[in-house]
């Protein structure tokens, strides 16, 4: 396969290079009183079958600079607001040729000097892709990556920060469209070190084409963070502060030459977050019955950096290379209380048993990444290298102490570390070659490789000496190496696009537990195979199809054996035995869209063999196991409406509704685990524009109840509000955010089982509240009254 991977991009790379000699044609655009300007478009077209053979935008100086092979062509010359300017007979021989300064005439609109508003869409939709452009939602102010996710339809992130996308926690999350170093992390901690600032937009594909990676049952989650592409000096700062206590400021700067762009962000962060939980539980065992009441309160938090930054380096009018670096460094200081009530078999206190966690926890982690892109000149022809090393280092040392109200109980002494670091490397090469007039082909191969160390030690104080607690010391290595390729191809006719592709995908998977000397490698090659289907009907509607082949392989804290320890009657443990899940998954949708609205109607279907899920386990003492299994096989499916109304011109609404059904059948160690649940979520805002400088939203979420593989999950429901008003002449804006204004957002679970009962309630953190406030540098604010689909997107 290394083979395979190493053939393909020299093959790529040498078709690559072999075009004819180009010259350059340059030239600068003016208003009529002579002042340059910057952005206009330059298109070329042959003569005489007018193709286009290559377009430019005028730098801030308004001079602009196109590659072209010997022969004849016209200029086409088009800026907002101006007249489309035509230069005819541009006949271009063995040399560079310099065009006369082409001077463009205003339009009548522009000489009335009317105000023009650009819109970016909050929701655009693609082929096999949703596109959330968050920033132009006034909620996502002052909130970190976790909580903007949960503002997004179809997705949710419950009250621990588990991420869920129509329903399922199997959904791989990417930024720019690559698993990051923070990604060894668990997606919670990930999301929640992120700036929320620092994120333009979120792409939310479930039913990923064979372009992108297997991973994930639901499909993926990708996030793309800012980089400015203006022409000069651009840039914003931001500052926050918030209740519970939470501060930050960041900054995002840009500066882009004609050959070279530099760009940097920073963000800092302090941020606390208290919570707290109940537990009721009941063992009923032949040798076993008590009953007890837990009370629990935490808090967590501390401060985050974080840095990106890199350059753009237009090597030729075609080609350019990318270098950029993210860094991250968090130091946290995080307690936990737990308070355990021991009844009897007649109800009668028995015991109050306390327990206290105290945890410092340093992470930071190191990406560098190489990005090589060259066009061609036929349009749409694109080659890129991708090439990413990154470093990773989670440092977390508790102290626990336990008391009881028994006297003969002795007091208990503890200390975990667990020191987690990663190194991976990443090599990409992607190839797009168009043919017809619509139609693309793709081939491309990956190369992943990681290395993971944890190492997690518990010990016990006695008579003042720390004694390692042989049942919970273990040092886990995973080693995971994934080799990939695909080839795609896609058209259109007349209203009929469509789009198919395979991924092949061989793993070498290890997991080693040093001190047990337990070793389990796996080695698997697998076919993924996609389709895409789209046809445009009348009156501005769209009908969808697809399909895609799906694989989730367990994280590496489901093989740990254990990790946490933080509450001593209930573990969380992984389970090195665990084997990947695979999925296929089906979608038919149908978009329609109207002048003040658009509604998206999606039917999907996904049955999933060895299907993971987490289990409670409990012993004869009613100590209780939490381990990730294979249960079986699981089929979903379901139906989701998300859309938008102009109801006003200064009140939209937006909103999403879904809808599933999954039946499930399992085994483990001669139990069944069966379940037919039902369930359905759903989120609406409603946004009104009061003013051109100031706005208010509301949003109100709701998750039904349903049932899991041992008892129920509870209904959950939350509401957000917020309002923003700009300043400083439109180039500062003012937010403030409420968060779970109700403070009704906690998880409630009831679980079943032989002998055992168990009720609880847990709310990772309490309302929320946040002032925030951006400046623009040398930019313009973009604003949304709605979302929309897009034109040109649905098809090819």
């Amino acid at each position: 396969m290394k083979i395979c991977f190493g053939f393909l991009l020299s093959c790529f790379i040498t078709a690559a290079f072999a075009q004819p000699t180009k010259y350059a044609v340059s030239g600068k655009v003016t208003e009529t009183n002579g002042v340059v300007v910057p952005y206009a478009n330059v298109l070329a077209f042959s003569l005489p079958d007018s193709t286009l053979k290559d377009g430019a935008a005028t730098n801030d100086l308004g001079e602009f600079s196109l590659d072209l092979i010997p022969g004849k062509y016209y200029l086409k010359v088009r800026f907002l607001s101006f007249e489309e300017k035509l230069i005819s007979d541009v006949v271009v021989k063995d040399s560079p040729l310099i065009i006369p300064t082409i001077v463009l005439i205003p339009t009548e609109a522009m000489l009335d000097a009317v105000e023009i508003t650009t819109d970016k869409p909050q929701m655009e939709l693609k082929l096999d892709k949703r596109v959330f452009n968050v920033q132009q939602d006034m909620s996502n102010a002052g909130l970190n990556g976790a909580e903007i996710l949960d503002n997004i339809p179809s997705i949710s992130v419950d009250a621990e920060g588990n991420v869920s996308l129509r329903g399922s926690q199997n959904v791989r999350i990417l930024i720019n469209g690559k698993p990051s170093t923070l990604t060894g992390m668990s997606n919670t901690d990930v999301l929640r070190q992120i700036d929320g600032s620092m994120i333009e937009s979120v792409e939310v594909i479930t039913n990923p084409s064979a372009r992108y990676d297997a991973e994930g049952e639901v499909g993926i989650i990708n996030i793309i963070l800012k980089k400015e592409m203006k022409t000069g000096f651009n840039g914003s700062v931001n500052a926050r502060v918030g209740y519970p206590l939470g501060y930050g400021a960041g900054f995002n700067l840009n500066y882009r030459t004609k050959k070279v762009n530099y760009f940097i962000g920073y963000g800092y962060g302090v941020q606390r977050s208290p919570g707290e939980g109940y537990n009721y539980q009941i063992f009923d065992s032949p040798d076993t019955a008590y009953t007890y009441e837990q009370f629990s309160e935490h808090d967590r938090g501390g401060v985050s950096h974080n840095i990106s930054g890199g350059m753009d380096l237009t090597l030729t009018p075609r080609t350019s290379l990318t270098l950029s670096t993210n860094l991250r460094y968090s130091k946290g200081d995080n307690w936990s209380s737990i308070e355990y009530n021991d009844y009897d078999s007649v109800g009668t206190l028995t015991q109050i048993v306390n327990r206290d966690e105290t945890e410092a926890d340093i992470g930071n982690s190191q990406e560098f990444n190489l990005n090589f892109r060259k066009t061609f000149e036929k349009p749409d022809r694109l080659l890129t290298f991708d090439a990413k090393r990154s470093y990773s280092l989670d440092n977390e040392v508790s102290d626990l102490f336990e008391i009881s109200s028994d006297a003969f109980d002795p007091n208990i002494f503890q200390m975990t570390t667990n020191n987690e670091s990663e190194y991976s490397w990443l090599f990409q090469t992607d190839y797009v070659h168009p043919f017809g007039k619509e139609g693309k082909f793709e081939t491309g191969a990956k190369a992943s490789l990681r290395k993971l160390h944890s190492d997690y030690l518990l010990e016990d104080s006695l008579d003042g000496t720390w004694i390692t607690n042989p049942i919970f010391n273990n040092y886990l290595i995973y080693t995971e190496n994934i080799y990939a390729a695909y080839v795609m191809a896609g058209n259109k006719t007349k209203k009929f696009s469509y789009q198919g592709g395979l991924r092949a995908e061989f793993s070498d998977v290890t997991t080693n537990l040093v001190e047990t000397s337990e070793v389990n490698q796996r080695q698997y090659l697998k076919l993924f195979p996609s389709f895409h289907f789209s046809y445009e009907l009348k009156n501005n509607s769209f009908i969808q199809l697809s399909y895609s082949r799906r694989i989730s392989r367990p994280r590496h804290w489901w093989l740990t054996p254990f990790y946490t320890f933080r509450d001593s009657r209930n573990f969380e443990s992984g389970n090195p035995n665990i084997n990947p899940e695979y999925t296929g998954s089906y979608e038919f949708g149908h978009l329609k869209y109207w002048k003040k609205g658009s509604i998206l109607s999606s039917f999907y279907y996904r049955r999933t063999v060895d299907a993971m899920d987490r289990i409670v386990l409990t012993d004869s003492t009613g100590i209780t196991w939490r381990i990730p299994v294979n249960l079986g096989n699981t089929n979903a499916f379901g139906l989701e409406f998300s859309g938008s109304y102009e109801l006003k011109k200064w009140w939209n609404i937006n909103g999403s509704f879904n809808f599933y059904r999954a039946i499930s059948e399992g085994e483990y160690a001669g139990k069944t685990y069966n379940n037919d649940a039902y369930a359905w979520t759903s989120k609406i805002t409603s946004k009104f524009t009061i003013s051109r400088k100031f706005s208010m939203q509301t949003s109100f979420n709701y998750e039904s109840p349903t049932r899991t593989n041992q008892g129920r999950a509870k209904a959950q429901y939350f509401w957000d509000g917020s309002a923003s008003v700009d300043v400083f002449k439109g180039n500062g804006t003012l937010s403030f955010n409420a968060r779970d204004i109700l403070n009704s957002r906690k998880r409630r679970s009831i679980v079943e089982s032989d002998y055992f009962y168990s009720e609880s309630e847990f709310q990772w953190r309490s309302r929320q509240f946040t002032l925030s406030f951006v400046y623009r540098i040398n930019q313009k604010k973009t604003r949304s009254d709605r979302s929309d689909f897009g034109d040109g997107d649905s098809g090819m």
